[in-house]
């Protein structure tokens, strides 16, 4: 799983979210993916299709997800957003 994600990449992705995503409960949501961030900031989240992404200093990220289809259908959905950036 390291460095499947360019950092770069995921702060593309979560930019692109919060400036065009609909507001919700949980973050903005756009195009199956929903963003959000902890109280201070440092912590950024990406979550969608069972998975979630959590990427925070020094460009390192998690990725939690139970099935592999998930975090394919993840990396889909990051990568259709990145194609509109």
């Amino acid at each position: 799983m390291k460095n499947e994600i360019d950092g770069k990449q995921i702060l593309a992705v979560y930019e692109k979210i919060i400036q065009h995503g609909e507001a919700t409960d949980e973050g903005k949501f756009y195009s199956g993916l929903t963003a959000f961030s902890d109280i201070d900031g440092y912590t950024i989240y990406l979550k969608g299709s069972g998975v979630l992404l959590r990427f925070g200093f020094h460009n390192t990220y998690h990725l939690d997800y139970e099935h592999d289809k998930h975090k394919d259908d993840f990396l889909k959905k990051l990568s259709n957003i990145l194609n509109e950036v």
